[in-house]
């Protein structure tokens, strides 16, 4: 009962942080809404698809991740998700949660789950984590990914009871994908525990968009269909990538959007780590105006759902005059749309 009317409580100031984010963040292009933060790039698992992890990392020290969440502050970040690898296996990841909310940060985490117990949720509640993210990738393990309902549902009954942070889980569909029919089956547990739910689209092992059949793109109508519109779901860009077709829209990666690695620099996003490559504590509010007016090559062709949801806020302002400079390194095979 008590953690029931803490969740409400937490959800109604949620909620209101919110309007006053999306106020501000409409008000002003030169800061980021969004920042994802790496304080960890080792995983306990390994998923076929996914290029951001490794076995073998150390975490960041703690010290060292509070600098920088100090200076994304002074940029004026709205949100930082932190994400991994693995976030879980940071042994100080509450404290990093608690500095980000010292500073009025929404503080957001994306998990595998597998480490949730009853004590760490009620440590994340005390840490005073706003949302978590799990995505779960099918209903039985198989080679691809062991994100399945079958291991994690236990969790998610532990997250229903005890969890006064808002739980979100996210679903696939695509490429590498054996039954796109799990998808819908996630959805629906997600609901029936009271949470929201989301679907990403894999790419094809080539990193190449690939067009769903008429029965993948029935699942994620769908999905969609089970929940409230709200500002975290505009997601109509995925009716193109379900087409095989590519979008014009204004990527502001590097502006309202930035990607925090392990040792502390800032890329455009996951799948484009070696640029810019500039230290987040040398990044600037110039910076973030130059990247907010440079037109990406890569963005027709991206399904990085929280920089598609991020740029809307400008979808409609503001042309991209700067052309990215060439870069020496190839990208990295942007194959995960899930965010």
């Amino acid at each position: 009962m008590v953690e029931a009317l803490q969740r409400k409580a937490r959800s109604a100031r949620r909620k209101m942080r919110e309007f006053r984010m999306i106020a501000h963040g409409l008000r002003d292009t030169s800061h980021p809404v969004l920042a994802h933060l790496i304080p960890i790039r080792r995983c306990n698992l390994a998923c076929t698809y996914c290029n951001e992890f490794d076995d073998f990392s150390d975490p960041v020290p703690l010290d060292e991740l509070r600098r920088r969440v100090d200076h994304l502050a002074r940029l004026r970040l709205s949100i930082l998700t932190i994400s991994g690898g693995e976030p879980l296996l940071h042994p100080e990841l509450d404290e990093l949660i608690r500095h980000a909310r010292g500073h009025g940060i929404i503080a957001s985490l994306i998990t595998n789950g597998y480490l949730l117990v009853e004590d760490r949720i009620k440590r994340l509640n005390d840490a005073g984590l706003e949302y978590l993210q799990i995505s779960i990738d099918n209903v039985q393990p198989d080679d691809t990914s062991k994100k399945s309902l079958k291991v994690l549902d236990k969790k998610l009954e532990l997250l229903a009871q005890h969890a006064t942070f808002h739980v979100n889980i996210n679903s696939v569909v695509g490429a590498a994908v054996s039954n796109p029919d799990d998808a819908y089956r996630i959805s629906l547990r997600a609901h029936e525990l009271g949470f929201t739910s989301t679907v990403g689209i894999i790419h094809d092992g080539s990193g190449q968009l690939r067009a769903l059949s008429e029965h993948e793109r029935g699942i994620i109508d769908k999905i969609k269909a089970l929940g409230k519109r709200s500002y975290s779901r505009f997601d109509g860009f995925q009716d193109k990538i379900a087409a095989g077709q590519t979008n014009d829209w204004r990527c502001r990666a590097g502006g309202r959007y930035l990607y925090i690695c392990e040792d502390g620099l800032v890329h455009y996003c996951s799948q484009q780590r070696g640029y810019p490559a500039i230290p987040v504590a040398d990044y600037t509010v110039e910076h973030v105006r130059q990247a907010y007016r440079t037109e990406k090559p890569c963005a027709p062709r991206c399904t990085i759902s929280c920089v598609h949801k991020i740029s809307v806020f400008d979808a409609w302002r503001d042309p991209q005059t700067i052309k990215q400079p060439a870069v020496d390194a190839e990208p990295l095979v942007n194959m995960q749309a899930a965010d």
